[in-house]
């Protein structure tokens, strides 16, 4: 189960990482794996937000919840080679 302090502490790990270029990681069912690449824009209470360069004229703002990253829906690596995992 998943409580507010592992929010909490999920939130206060990414915060570290504003600003940084990241590599989301989801499922698109039926086998596809959805891959982004962007820059960790900020994070608020429940959810983290990433901008994302489709083309030089257009950027996409997506945002993730952060029980996304706690039940492994969604992986994140930050450009330096380092995973986010949250220990539960």
């Amino acid at each position: 189960m998943i409580v507010k302090t592992d929010l909490d502490s999920c939130r206060k790990d990414m915060q570290a990482f504003i600003g940084k270029k990241v590599t989301l990681k989801s499922s698109g069912g039926r086998k596809r794996l959805i891959v982004q690449e962007g820059i960790l824009e900020s994070c608020y209470p429940n959810v983290f937000t990433v901008r994302c360069a489709k083309s030089n004229l257009y950027s996409e703002m997506i945002s993730y919840s952060y029980v996304d990253i706690l039940t492994r829906a969604v992986e994140i690596d930050v450009d330096n080679g380092t995973r986010i995992e949250i220990a539960q």
